[in-house]
């Protein structure tokens, strides 16, 4: 009896083991993933913000390449026909095959990430991505996606805004703009009633997750402010 006893105590007590180790090695990896998403927001933001920079550069050079040549003109230089761009157009930043359309900010849960363009499988495990709409700092409605990870990743803690949260935008031509939340709301999977909404010709954007559980979609609704 007390062999059996002791057989039984045995199975529950590598049954216990078993699971705690299960639990410990999903914890790690957990912790692992976040800290690789991390590592590689990092990096992918300081591209972004270098990509920027150097465009701004590019702007200032043309701009004093067309002083100069305004100056010649008025010189008497004949072969001056004109003032050409005073601007360069930003190229957009390349990220694991995707292309960065801007990056997104929301100070209360402390998120920063770039913006990928469209929403994929791949797209959404390496940051959040432009679901549909005119695109950054548009007129109209413009949906960014995200999963909503354990570890606290991507869109994990948008749940936590409340109405007046701030969010910030910044396209991939450097022009940042601040979006105040209006509403936030939980819905079905097959609602998409909020896509094509009237902004009044507003600058708009919806923030898209699951819900904890997987059962529905959180949806977080700001206006330009």
């Amino acid at each position: 009896m007390n062999s059996k006893y002791n057989n039984v105590l045995t199975i529950l007590l590598v049954v216990a083991i078993v699971g705690i180790v299960g639990v410990l090695i999903f914890l790690g990896y957990d912790w692992y993933r976040k800290q690789h998403i991390e590592k590689e927001t990092e990096e992918i933001m300081q591209r972004f913000e270098q990509s920027l920079e150097n465009s701004e550069n590019n702007t200032t050079t043309d701009e004093n390449i067309n002083a100069s040549e305004f100056d010649v003109n008025i010189l008497g230089n004949s072969s001056f026909l004109g003032g050409g761009s005073s601007s360069a157009t930003p190229k957009k930043t390349k990220y694991q095959g995707f292309t960065v359309e801007g990056t997104i900010e929301i100070p209360k849960i402390s998120l920063k990430y770039p913006v990928l363009n469209g929403v994929t499988s791949k797209s959404l495990k390496t940051s959040v991505a432009l679901f549909c709409g005119p695109g950054l700092n548009e007129v109209g409605n413009t949906v960014i996606m995200g999963h909503n990870y354990r570890n606290g990743t991507f869109f994990s803690n948008v749940k936590k805004l409340v109405a007046n949260d701030l969010i910030y935008i910044t396209d991939y031509t450097g022009r940042k703009l601040q979006y105040k939340v209006t509403k936030i709301y939980t819905t079905s999977g097959s609602d998409s009633s909020y896509i094509e909404r009237d902004t009044k010709g507003k600058r708009e954007i919806t923030l898209s997750t699951c819900t904890d559980d997987g059962s529905g979609v959180i949806l977080v609704w700001a206006v330009e402010s």
